[in-house]
């Protein structure tokens, strides 16, 4: 029988972002000496607890039985600049989502691929830098047969956002809201992950983190769209200071908003930011956009100093923060249907290609489950009344 490797067992808590502390607790061990008695082969686990560990730390039963810790895969590239109050805790869920968002997208990829409906994506791969964001913005209009006056035709946020969706996986995109492993107690924030783009010319996927505010979804699907069409995978945050994610944020505010409608708001230096947010709020909400994501246009068009947008992107944050645990405490007596809420994060292409998939056998339940994030036994309930492509 082979034993478990303890070299790995350290690896996968470290790789977990947790202390000796936190995992004994988490584990419920007794406390971080009898953890250590496991870490330094003292003691080998038993198979409960191995379970435990493995749904703890994330990783696969049979990690631990691998002779050296596995190479973490690559995950694209890293657009963000993340705040200084990051923690570990924060990067290792991130590691484990988009671990599994590399999962999905091979499953469907192969499922495509064995369908033979695995015809490339002309656009993906097809803009650069060097042309400029008016250019990159028409290509998007055009491959996405949809406009500004699309989106504002909307009668709210969500409409705006769902419209945007539709055009976009019609083209042949994923878009995904994930924002978690599963359960509100992995919630990654927004600050620390945006969005993520893979480019994959079969199968693109956009993943947004659904703990942002709805109005900005919009936004952070057409900058990880740009990063798409730019051929680049990686991971989005807020405020990047890298070239790609500046050009990839001036192209979904392009997108969305001609420059010159800012000079509305009138903003003057003697404005407090209480005025200003009323203000941004107010032209925001006409156009169906995020405050956050105005503000920033006001910074680029050198409306505001960059001392004015931290503030008010801190502000914005905070209320934020606020709306959503005050919306977790109303949900607690019991929520929308699991299903409804599933497929919407899921989307109806990514729903639609996995029930036709099943039903031709290029994926087994087992397959689809994991590509849809629930048991195998709850594909089919999942997908019933779901319009075939």
């Amino acid at each position: 029988m082979p034993k478990v490797n303890r070299h790995v067992l350290i690896w996968a808590r470290v790789s977990a972002g947790l202390s000796e502390e936190q995992a004994a607790r988490k584990l419920g061990l007794s406390g971080p000496e009898r953890l250590k008695e496991l870490e330094t082969g003292k003691r080998d686990p038993s198979r409960r607890q191995l379970l435990n560990i493995s749904e703890t730390y994330r990783r696969p039963l049979l990690t631990f039985y691998m002779q050296t810790p596995p190479r973490e895969s690559d995950r694209g590239q890293d657009f963000r600049t993340l705040p200084e109050s990051d923690a570990p805790s924060s990067e290792a869920l991130l590691n484990a989502l988009l671990r599994d968002v590399y999962a999905r997208q091979g499953l469907v990829r192969a499922a495509l691929e064995e369908a033979e409906e695995d015809e490339e994506l002309r656009f993906v791969g097809c803009a650069k830098i060097s042309n400029g964001v008016d250019a990159l913005v028409e290509t998007m209009q055009n491959a996405l047969e949809f406009s500004p006056v699309d989106f504002r035709a909307q009668k709210t946020v969500s409409d705006a956002f769902a419209a945007l969706r539709a055009s976009t996986e019609k083209a042949g995109v994923f878009v995904l809201l994930m924002g978690n492993l599963g359960t509100s107690h992995s919630d990654i924030d927004p600050r620390v992950f945006r969005g993520f783009a893979l480019s994959d010319p079969i199968a693109p996927f956009i993943v947004i983190n659904e703990n942002d505010s709805r109005a900005a979804w919009s936004f952070t699907l057409l900058h990880e769209l740009a990063h798409v069409f730019l051929g680049e995978t990686g991971i989005s945050g807020y405020d990047g200071a890298l070239e790609s994610e500046k050009f990839c944020d001036a192209v979904a505010g392009r997108f969305l908003l001609d420059p010159a409608e800012l000079a509305v708001i009138g903003t003057q230096k003697t404005v407090s930011s209480d005025e200003l947010i009323k203000k941004i709020g107010k032209f925001a909400a006409d156009r169906k956009l995020s405050r956050k994501m105005v503000a920033y246009n006001l910074l680029r068009s050198d409306q505001i100093t960059r001392t004015v947008y931290r503030e008010l992107s801190d502000l914005l944050d905070g209320e934020r923060i606020t709306r959503k645990a005050k919306k977790k405490d109303k949900d607690s007596g019991g929520g929308p249907d699991y299903y409804k809420v599933r497929r919407h994060r899921m989307g109806p292409r990514l729903v639609n290609v996995v029930q036709r998939m099943v039903f031709n056998g290029s994926l087994s339940t087992t397959k689809a489950g994991k590509v849809l994030g629930v048991k195998p036994t709850a594909v089919h309930r999942l997908i019933e009344g779901s319009r075939v492509a």
